[in-house]
């Protein structure tokens, strides 16, 4: 067990001095493929690759794409590689799914906040028609009670009689509209009253 432990953690210490040494000076990283890294600093080293910094950035080189000579200076082993690329790949299908999922909450929590100001929006409009209908209500009654006070007075008053001395009065005309504009009234204050509680019921 302890030769075992001491094997770890002389890999671990010989990764961070080469780590270490790697990023003090810059040197040229050529891949098989002809790609050169010119005057590049390898900031860290990975189971499966090297990270160089040069002017134009920082680029993950993989081992893969290094010659046998850069693989065997870094210690390069395929199932390490294999296992530790594995594990990345596992993080990042959570992180994405993560990423996913808080997304989708965010929609949700923004449907439901648009769905709530859209019903208080709609139960304003409704208690502004409500309020502008009963406005409408009370000018029709108080112009129909106007008319039927009208109807209820006397006609146009003339002297008659003996002696033209007796007052008398011709018939109102507006008089034969009555049971009509009293009809209209009981109407208007009908559904003036439900609109009144249609308002209340919408200010609650």
């Amino acid at each position: 067990m302890r030769f075992k432990l001491r094997q770890v953690n002389t890999k671990l210490f010989t990764v961070l001095i080469l780590s270490f040494t790697s990023a003090a000076f810059s040197e040229d990283v050529k891949t098989v493929n002809g790609k050169e890294y010119k005057d590049a600093s390898i900031t860290r080293v990975d189971p499966d690759g090297i990270v160089v910094k040069t002017k134009s950035g920082i680029t993950k080189v993989y081992f893969a794409e290094l010659p046998k000579e850069a693989q065997e200076r870094f210690h390069y082993d395929q199932q390490r590689a294999s296992a530790y690329s594995a594990e990345q790949a596992a993080n990042y299908t959570a992180y994405q799914r993560q990423q996913e999922e808080a997304q989708r909450e965010r929609e949700d929590a923004a449907a439901k906040n648009n769905a709530i100001l859209a019903k208080q929006e709609a139960a304003k409009n409704r208690t502004e028609a409500l309020q502008a209908r009963y406005d409408e209500l009370q000018r029709q009654e108080d112009d129909l009670l106007r008319q039927i006070g009208e109807a209820k007075q006397p006609g146009p008053a003339y002297y008659g009689g003996k002696n033209n001395r007796t007052l008398l009065h011709h018939p109102n005309p507006q008089k034969s509209q009555l049971p009509l504009l009293q009809s209209h009234l009981s109407d208007v204050r009908k559904e003036k009253n439900e609109i009144r509680k249609q308002l209340v019921k919408a200010q609650r």
